[in-house]
């Protein structure tokens, strides 16, 4: 209280010397505010800064329940929902279709134990593709793991417990196990020369052969001992479990002969004749969908944009009881954004809002990032591509990589896609619940994409992650207005005295320009018309 009447007798010594010259209407704000300030005491402001933390407290407490449960602040949805109409904005968020969005979710909400593995449909070729980069770059794009993953595959698909009958594929069964590359295209010329060995033509058409071309006349001669093979098990597969086994492995030997002879053909640019190749394939054999040949279909479909013809894939394959992969979503995100795409305008649609068309495009492509948030910024070119692994992980960096890798220049083709996917991408993180344990449109995001993806992509590779949710401004707004009031109360309770100091030295503070504009005011309009107004 002392210092308040020293700085009251500091002001009345300079009115006196004529420093200061109080008006009517500046001396009636100084004398209430002076009045004011006197009658607070320290139990005020202690009061006044408790009340406010409580209350900042208890906001904070409802926006972290409300952001914890919906993914979103109250205050920014009420804010974005009722203020923003009435100030003549257009919310362009499309709605979702609760009937698709709930069907879909409560078919697929299911919990997944591990990231499980899957081959790469499109994988490219040892010799001819990974070999000829290692060449150019002196770096290997696949990891000791990955090339683990194959050597299981190639177990799994290629061998059979009636191998040792066979001295051609006793022989090619070591080799599958051989970790030393130049020991197994030994071992497969060593089974070439007792017989015509299927799986040998395919590990040196992999993994000796340094064209496509190449490649592709060793798998011919790969599918003409192959197809004998699997006629003769065919007739005995009744036999016995032993005849049965080694019919199933004929039949995945064979397969795969197809689908890589149709890769070949694709990469040469014989595209409809690997369309051609794939379709009978897939009519042949239409249970072995762990080949995922359809994929291999739409990628060579798009090239030939024939988008009817993929679209009718994609009624087939994009259903919610098969699994999904980033080609089905992404491509059905494509095919819808097609549609408008050329005629997008961004401006344009907040002004207007969205059309039905351009409604369903954004959802289509929201649904896409939902299943793989990693893919856009590869589409887009804000990351660089590496050359895809030989195996991936559904919805992780590894399957974006491959996806990409192949589709990007479709999403070129079609005018004005990637400008559509580059304003609505990032939308989506906005839609999804948080924590990531509750999901939306799929199951939720797995946390150990990220460790399994580093086990497949190499080291140069900067392995993307799932985009962190950022807390929303008001929750940090609230948090500090909710801590700075707690310590304000706290230091006005155990020092009222020198915070009532600072409290109104920091009111007059706040005052002095409202008594610089009154005495300017005062300065330029006459004195009499100045007093009419202060009666007013």
């Amino acid at each position: 209280m002392n210092s308040w009447v020293l700085f009251s007798e500091t002001c009345s010594n300079r009115m006196e010397n004529g420093w200061l010259t109080p008006g009517p209407a500046m001396f009636g704000t100084e004398s209430s505010l002076s009045m004011f300030l006197n009658t607070l005491t320290p139990k005020f402001y202690v009061a006044l800064t408790g009340t406010s933390s409580l209350i900042s407290g208890l906001i904070l407490i409802f926006e972290w329940w409300y952001f914890r449960k919906y993914g979103t602040s109250f205050i920014e949805q009420v804010s974005v929902s009722h203020l923003r109409p009435l100030l003549g904005g257009v919310d362009s968020s499309s709605p979702s279709n609760p009937n698709t969005s709930n069907g879909e979710a409560d078919s697929n909400r299911q919990s997944v134990s591990e990231c499980k593995v899957w081959r790469n449909p499109l994988n490219l070729f040892r010799g001819a593709e990974y070999n000829r980069y290692t060449w150019v770059t002196g770096r290997e794009p696949l990891t000791y793991y990955d090339m683990n993953l194959s050597a299981q595959d190639h177990q799994t698909f290629f061998t059979c417990d009636s191998d040792h009958l066979r001295p051609a594929d006793a022989i090619m069964q070591k080799a599958w196990r051989e970790r030393n590359p130049q020991a197994r295209i030994s071992a497969a010329h060593e089974a070439l020369e007792l017989e015509d060995c299927a799986t040998a033509y395919i590990l040196l058409a992999e993994e000796e052969a340094t064209t496509i071309m190449e490649a592709e006349r060793l798998f011919k001669q790969a599918l003409k001992a192959g197809e004998g093979c699997y006629r003769r098990s065919q007739q005995l597969q009744h036999h016995g479990t032993q005849y049965e086994a080694q019919h199933r492995r004929d039949t995945n030997v064979l397969v795969y002969i197809k689908r890589r002879l149709a890769m070949c053909s694709r990469k040469l640019g014989r595209t409809r004749e690997a369309v051609k190749m794939m379709r009978d394939l897939m009519k042949e054999f239409p249970l072995l969908s762990m080949f995922n040949i359809h994929e291999n279909l739409l990628e060579s479909l798009l090239e030939l944009q024939n988008y009817a013809d993929v679209q009718a894939v994609l009624a087939k394959y994009d259903d919610i009881s098969l699994p999904k992969s980033a080609t089905i979503c992404y491509t059905a995100a494509l095919l819808k954004a097609r549609a408008v795409s050329d005629k997008f305008s961004p401006e344009a649609a907040s002004r207007r809002g969205l059309s039905t068309a351009e409604m369903n495009a954004v959802e289509a492509i929201h649904r896409a990032v939902e299943f793989n948030p990693h893919v856009p910024k590869y589409l887009l070119e804000m990351k660089s591509l590496i050359l895809p692994p030989e195996h991936i992980l559904k919805r992780g960096d590894s399957e974006a990589i491959a996806y990409a890798f192949f589709h990007l220049q479709h999403w070129k083709r079609v005018e004005g896609a990637l400008n559509l996917l580059h304003c609505t991408w990032e939308g989506t993180f906005r839609m999804i619940p948080y924590p990531l344990e509750k999901g939306h449109l799929f199951y939720p995001y797995p946390i150990c994409t990220e460790t399994a993806d580093r086990e497949l992509l190499p080291m140069f590779h900067e392995v993307s992650v799932y985009p962190k949710k950022e807390l929303p401004f008001f929750i940090l707004f609230t948090a500090g207005l909710c801590s700075f009031t707690a310590m304000l109360a706290l230091l006005t309770h155990q020092f009222p005295e020198l915070m009532g100091v600072f409290a109104k030295a920091f009111l007059s503070t706040l005052f002095a320009p409202l008594n610089f504009i009154m005495e300017k005011v005062e300065s330029i309009l006459p004195s009499s018309l100045w007093h009419q107004l202060t009666r007013i």
